[in-house]
């Protein structure tokens, strides 16, 4: 007498004992014999592990598994998760947002040159070619969707970015100042190698290099150190010269009436004013 095989499938069988269940999984075909279906038993399965037994049950219904050591080759395997980390935290901080309103290049190339610069401090040219396609060193690039970046470009972003630096801190000043805040303000200088800024002059080096061109630096932060303003000056600008454009700005720009305001000069001309001051601006 003729007969048919069906296809081989997984069978779960149950059986109570008492207050105990037993479980056995048997590896199964059916085969019709004339008008009966006979189903015999291949293998016992029971002993296996659970999750093996499902793959061989999905495997036998039909389902396709993937095996990456036979199917793929890792060509590039680039470093992503501090790269995710920083870029995710200035997202939250909608720092992109206030760079630019609408997306566009300089505003990615000024994203990436901030995350770069957390990451791996290096140079503008260094930084081009970590995010260019065929030099990446991270996933930064790809991420952003940078293919191609040159240092020129880079430099191109910096310059637009300063046209937006007064927008930029006047919506700082908004979201961590107010009237009767404290205002940190501290001065510092950064020496020049080469000759050409217009900016750098002689004066008071903080870092110890006689001789070098400098710009000094001064910074307005809030009660928790966050910055939110930096200007630069003349590297023969006195610490205390430095005070009254800031003054201008916090009053003018920033709208503010009354601050606090906590001084850290390292010229002694200041102490006749304390080390922080109340000021209240006129109308």
């Amino acid at each position: 007498m003729a007969s048919r095989r069906g296809p081989v499938h997984v069978v779960r069988n149950v059986r109570k004992h008492g207050d105990k269940v037993y479980e056995s999984y048997l590896l199964r075909r059916s085969v019709r014999v004339g008008k009966k279906v006979e189903k015999k038993t291949l293998a016992n399965l029971s002993h296996l592990p659970i999750e093996l037994i499902d793959i061989i049950r999905r495997y036998l219904a039909g389902e396709t598994f993937v095996g990456s050591k036979d199917l793929f080759e890792v060509q590039r395997n680039l470093p992503h998760g501090h790269v995710a980390a920083v870029l995710g935290t200035l997202r939250g901080l909608l720092v992109d947002k206030m760079l630019g309103s609408r997306p566009s290049r300089h505003r990615t190339l000024c994203v990436a040159m901030m995350v770069a610069r957390i990451i791996a401090p290096c140079s503008k040219l260094a930084t081009a070619r970590g995010i260019g396609s065929e030099t990446l060193s991270t996933s930064l690039g790809a991420t952003l969707g940078l293919e191609s970046v040159d240092a020129d470009e880079l430099y191109e972003a910096l310059d637009w970015l300063v046209g937006r630096q007064d927008r930029i801190e006047t919506t700082l000043a908004q979201r961590h100042f107010s009237d009767g805040s404290l205002v940190l303000y501290d001065v510092t200088s950064a020496y020049f190698e080469g000759r050409t800024c217009p900016l750098a002059k002689r004066g008071h080096n903080r870092d110890k290099k006689k001789g070098k061109l400098q710009i000094v630096i001064g910074m307005l932060c809030n009660a928790e150190g966050c910055p939110v303003s930096v200007q630069v000056f003349e590297g023969n600008t006195g610490d205390p010269k430095t005070l009254a454009p800031q003054i201008r700005k916090i009053k003018e720009r920033f709208g503010l009436k009354r601050i606090t305001l906590v001084l850290d000069f390292a010229s002694g001309r200041v102490d006749r004013f304390g080390r922080s001051a109340h000021c209240s601006f006129a109308p």
